[in-house]
């Protein structure tokens, strides 16, 4: 039955692989470890930017415990073809992530009750596991509360407002669409007085870049949408309510960024990330986990902040940034108990040792949501710039695109959206990509 299942699996798409990452050094099993004799774990991570970290990780784990720990990374925009390739295989990941509920819809009939694991016990709410059907099994335990929006650099814009006729005279003023628009047409106008190639760095459509505009950015209207319809679901159809919006903010990255839109298509993340990093740009949408890939270089920790993604909705002076988390664990319950136990200590470990929480939430700069961290805080800027907007009594915008229907559907989007900025088609492809496709994709996945 396992077979007949995967081979449904694979049709969906092709399995090449495009695997970074990383084996941990396997010693033979100490008779003390906490995994059993024969246990071992496979686990492979979503997360590009943290693959070394994890890699260390486990390396620290096989030399504390004597048990195997292999860790293997999909590069990034590949992770569900590589997870259905891997678990065809005979050493099949005892460890993997979905991305929320739509993601564990697909992969249900490989997850394990986690209801007697320390990650689910130690959760500060359980509520925030995904749960099965009826309520009585935790299939999914997230690791990482993220917080994405617009990342900005505070000295540019600083040098900014000290410009004549500079549309604010505070950071703080920049509370809404139209004030946003006014700055960063100003920086566009005044690049070189500022030393800058662009307000925005490159709406790069790349596959390592393009989820950016198609999922993230796109999350934004759908709160909205959700809001005021009271979705709390997923629906089988959406309005688009909020497009025009949708348009207005993407449009702002268009006509003031680093790039001419006609060369989007192959910019990269790495591209978005060293603009900012170096400097040529003073605004970059992209989330808490950039951070490892910005810091360091020309723009100081000091220096980094983040305004939350604004497209004109009403109220949104009141709009914090957007919080949630497509980071869920699932233990693999075809592996052997054997490796599912083993899968478990490691897990406990992580949450629960000094290495592990150390790497969790400084090294890979994640807000966790497990009790065990204690003192184990964050120094990540964005983080920090996230938590400011709550203690400023800010409203969070939701993670509500764990709800759209495929993979297909964002794809279709992402299509939509570059060929507009290329102008090869108009904002209604953009439309129908958001709105039509969403009922077709929609009764595709639940037939």
């Amino acid at each position: 039955m396992r077979h007949h299942k995967l081979l449904r699996l694979l049709s969906a798409g092709a399995a090449a692989l495009a695997l970074t990452g990383t084996l941990a050094a396997c010693g033979s099993p100490s008779s003390g470890g906490t995994a059993g004799s024969d246990g071992k774990v496979y686990y492979l991570n979503f997360k590009p930017e943290v693959a070394d970290a994890w890699k260390n990780l486990a390396t620290e784990y096989t030399n504390e415990t004597g048990v195997a720990v292999s860790v293997q990374t999909a590069a990034s925009g590949t992770y569900e073809t590589t997870l259905k390739s891997e678990m065809a295989k005979s050493e099949a990941p005892t460890l993997f992530q979905v991305n929320g509920p739509v993601g564990l819809a697909t992969w249900k009939d490989y997850a394990a009750d986690l209801s007697d694991t320390a990650i689910y016990k130690n959760l500060t709410d359980q509520n925030v596991a995904l749960k099965s059907d009826d309520g009585s099994q935790a299939l999914a335990v997230p690791f990482a509360m993220e917080t994405y929006g617009i990342i900005y650099n505070k000295a540019l814009l600083q040098k900014y407002l000290a410009l004549p006729g500079a549309a604010v005279t505070s950071i703080d003023q920049i509370d809404n669409l139209a004030t946003l628009q006014k700055v960063a047409e100003g920086i566009q106008a005044d690049k070189s007085k500022l030393g800058v190639e662009g307000a925005f760095t490159s709406a790069g459509f790349d596959s390592s870049s393009d989820w950016r505009f198609h999922t993230h950015l796109a999350n934004v209207p759908l709160y909205y949408e959700y809001k005021a319809d009271n979705i709390t679901g997923q629906p089988e159809s959406i309005k688009g309510t909020y497009l025009d919006g949708y348009k207005k903010i993407f449009d702002l990255y268009l006509q003031n960024s680093t790039t001419k839109p006609s060369l989007l298509s192959s910019k990269t993340i790495e591209d978005a990330n060293s603009e900012f990093a170096l400097g040529k740009a003073v605004f970059y949408q992209n989330g808490t986990w950039a951070y490892n890939d910005i810091k360091g270089k020309k723009v100081a920790d000091a220096d980094m902040g983040m305004l939350p993604i604004y497209i004109g909705a009403e109220g949104e002076e009141n709009q914090g940034l957007c919080t949630g988390s497509e980071n869920y664990w699932v233990i693999n319950s075809n592996a052997s108990e054997a490796d599912q136990a083993a899968t478990k200590a490691f897990l406990e470990w992580v949450i629960t040792s000094d290495k592990g929480r150390e790497a969790l939430s400084n090294t890979m700069g994640f807000v966790t949501p497990f009790s065990t961290f204690g003192d184990y805080t964050s120094t990540n800027p964005l983080v920090l710039a996230d938590a400011a907007y709550q203690k400023a009594g800010k409203t969070p915008v939701s993670w509500n695109f764990t709800t759209m229907p495929s993979q297909n559907w964002k794809t279709t989007l992402g299509q939509a959206l570059l060929q507009y900025a290329q102008g090869t088609s108009d904002w209604d492809g953009v439309k129908k990509a958001f709105v039509d496709n969403w009922a077709v994709e929609y009764k595709l996945v639940h037939s």
